[in-house]
């Protein structure tokens, strides 16, 4: 992946004064983090009583025989609920510039807990998904990605390439609510598949749940990271822009 630049470091240029810009005049914060509470209350209560049988994709599958999987399970879905809440946090320009400490553990929090608790629990659980291989792919690569640019992102902040930092935490954030946005993926898909059960599918309405599961697997952050890669190059080129009409009035 390239590296488009939004903001350049603070040891690339000279920091000028700089006006914050009030946390009520950034109208994606509120509903991000209401639709992160309503997903998440729906979500992991099912989980909470550490029942298998309650468990989303409950089945009698390969991945029900080893004793392992529901910690792991449960573990990962936890993870992943504090993981969700800290980015929200991490992505909040305001709180960022007024509360850089709050922004520092929030951030610590998501990557401490979330690269073994989030990403290599689902390595574990991935291969052996109950919806067939087309999602477990989906969900392998997910994984390394997530893992990838959550690491990426912390290894820059520690030496202190704020740039590049942003840049992987955001494709770190475009990932990580993968899981939410499936749901909505996995409705669009049914709208469009169900009219083919018949035709496409014979019939087969295992074999349909399946290729709905797939799909929306891959959709849910391919989508994400394709839309995020077009703001950061978009917010880039428009910077480029005012720096230069700014640059071109200062010599006129």
């Amino acid at each position: 992946m390239t590296s488009p630049t939004l903001d350049p470091a603070p040891a690339e240029r000279p920091r000028r004064p700089r006006r914050s810009t009030p946390w009520w005049r950034r109208p994606w914060v509120a509903p991000l983090a209401l639709a992160t509470l309503v997903f998440l209350s729906f979500s992991v209560p099912r989980y909470a009583a550490l029942d298998p049988e309650q468990a989303l994709f409950f089945a009698e599958g390969p991945a029900w025989s080893y004793a392992w999987y529901y910690p792991v399970l449960v573990t990962h879905i936890f993870a992943g609920a504090v993981a969700m809440l800290a980015v929200c946090l991490q992505v909040w320009p305001w709180l960022r510039r007024r509360h850089p400490a709050v922004h520092r553990w929030s951030g610590r929090v998501y990557v401490w807990l979330g690269l073994p608790l989030v990403g290599l629990a689902s390595l574990a659980i991935a291969p052996l998904s109950s919806t067939g291989p087309g999602t477990a792919v989906s969900n392998v690569v997910w994984s390394l990605l997530w893992i990838t640019c959550t690491a990426a992102g912390y290894l820059a902040v520690r030496r202190r390439r704020h740039a590049e930092h942003r840049v992987w935490m955001l494709r770190s954030f475009a990932l990580i609510f993968a899981i939410a946005l499936n749901r909505i993926w996995a409705v669009v898909c049914t709208a469009v598949m169900l009219p083919l059960l018949d035709t496409a599918f014979a019939g087969d309405e295992a074999a349909m749940m399946m290729t709905i599961a797939a799909s929306s697997s891959w959709l849910s952050w391919t989508v994400n990271l394709i839309a995020v890669e077009w703001w950061m190059q978009h917010r880039g080129r428009a910077r480029a822009g005012n720096r230069a009409r700014r640059a071109a009035v200062g010599t006129a």
